[in-house]
């Protein structure tokens, strides 16, 4: 049995799904099983735990031949990133009871990293939490998602451009598809070993934003173009967009860590993977979704 956290979502699915192509019994934890219907029908069993239930976590971490664990998406975390650390606090108490045989954790590329991650110091957090269990445990140091470039859809099909925060335009990425990073963490779930490991997974190459916009032009038949974001607007941007304007700084700090080359894989003492899905896989599948 291997107990999944974020079923519904696009990495906890994947991996998921991995395990269950597999033939193994997979344990989702959910937060509301209406919406994880199609998954009880899948066969996974499905409990209830909240992110913060550090009693509820430890009953579906117990007995499980693997855990896969996270701390959730936030785009605005307070200052200090509070949430990320009592979330990690509790992944690391309940863990520490149940027992589980391995762990296996997302992270982020440039995990390593101490400090200008922005809002990946929240992976940070989570790693630093969890090193000291004397469970076997591996980090799976993801590259940027395609699927990121879901958000890119709308301007691209109606006005052929999509926002670029990254430069410069044509400097190419680390990137990777989620369904990748599914069964990576699926495969290694399923694996012995002892002590820690840390995998740096990318896509089979690397995208700039010229790329992406070269791969928008082809599946939506139209000419599309990147439209660089100037770093003095992202602030008020990203307020316009809701967030308050104490939040905003991890993610301004996120990409300075991208683009200054800050936020890269470690790249000694680590496993190195590189997934199957092109960026023209994963934007076709994006495209057909908002058809």
């Amino acid at each position: 049995m291997y107990t999944i956290m974020g079923l519904t979502g696009q990495v906890g699915g994947a991996t998921a799904k991995a395990l269950l192509n597999n033939g193994q019994q997979v344990r989702g934890i959910v937060r509301d099983k209406a919406k994880a219907a199609s998954w009880e029908t899948a066969g996974v069993e499905l409990v209830l735990a909240d992110w913060n239930d550090t009693a509820a976590l430890e009953e579906a971490f117990r007995g499980a031949q693997g855990v896969f664990v996270m701390v959730p998406s936030n785009f605005a975390p307070e200052p200090g990133f509070p949430e990320a650390k009592a979330v990690a606090a509790g992944l690391r108490q309940a863990l520490e009871r149940a027992k589980p045989e391995r762990i296996v954790a997302l992270s982020s590329v440039g995990g390593h990293r101490t400090s200008g991650l922005g809002l990946i110091t929240q992976c940070h957090i989570l790693e630093q939490a969890l090193l000291p269990l004397r469970i076997p445990k591996a980090f799976v140091r993801a590259a940027w998602f395609l699927e990121n470039f879901q958000w890119n859809i709308a301007s691209a099909r109606k006005q052929g451009e999509i926002a670029s925060f990254l430069h410069p335009l044509d400097r190419p990425f680390p990137m990777v598809a989620t369904e990748d990073i599914g069964r990576l963490a699926a495969r290694v779930l399923q694996e012995t070993w002892s002590g820690n490991r840390f995998l740096e997974l990318e896509g089979p190459q690397r995208y700039s934003q010229l790329d992406a916009a070269a791969t928008f032009s082809r599946l939506l038949g139209r000419p599309v173009a990147p439209k660089p974001i100037v770093r003095e607007e992202w602030q008020a941007l990203f307020e316009s967009q809701g967030t308050a304007p104490d939040r905003t700084a991890p993610r301004i700090e996120m990409l300075d860590g991208f683009n200054s080359g800050w936020i890269d894989f470690e790249k000694t003492g680590t496993e190195h993977f590189k997934g199957d899905r092109t960026q023209e896989d994963v934007f076709r599948h994006l495209v057909r979704g908002q058809g």
